[in-house]
């Protein structure tokens, strides 16, 4: 079946020169070239995880800083609206003060006019008991 002549040995020359062609021709550049990509994958892999740690570092600093800034404007609108019930209070401090001295002032200014009535009444009672003494004593002397 097989015959063991000279032309195997120089079909396993053949076959391993083949096969040192194709290395060096093929399978090394291959291997290169595989070996490159896998390089360029992995550092492409190790920049995006990178990136990616930044980018969540960025958006948990600006969630914070947005808390701290809800915060400032949370207590600012607080301020101003204990400002403005404090403003409130006081004038309705003020118009209540003010209404109270209009009040005194009219009961003064109706008190000094009952005493002036009084004393216009007093004086016309005088004038009018005097007009009837002297009517009564007219009436006596004649």
């Amino acid at each position: 079946m097989f015959d063991f002549d000279a032309t195997l040995p120089l079909m396993a020359v053949q076959f391993l020169l083949l096969t040192a062609i194709l290395n060096v021709v093929f399978f090394k550049p291959l291997t290169k070239a595989i070996e490159d990509r896998s390089e360029y994958i992995r550092n492409n892999e190790a920049e995006a995880r990178e990136r990616l740690a930044k980018a969540e570092n960025l958006a948990q600093q600006y969630q914070q800083e947005l808390a701290e800034t809800r915060k400032q404007y949370q207590a600012t609108i607080a301020a101003a609206q204990a400002d403005s019930q404090k403003l409130a209070a006081q004038k309705i401090a003020e118009a209540q003060q003010e209404a109270q001295a209009q009040r005194e002032q009219a009961a003064r200014e109706l008190e000094q006019q009952k005493q002036e009535a009084m004393q216009a009444l007093e004086q016309q009672v005088d004038g009018l008991s005097r007009q009837i003494l002297e009517k009564l004593l007219a009436g006596v002397q004649l």
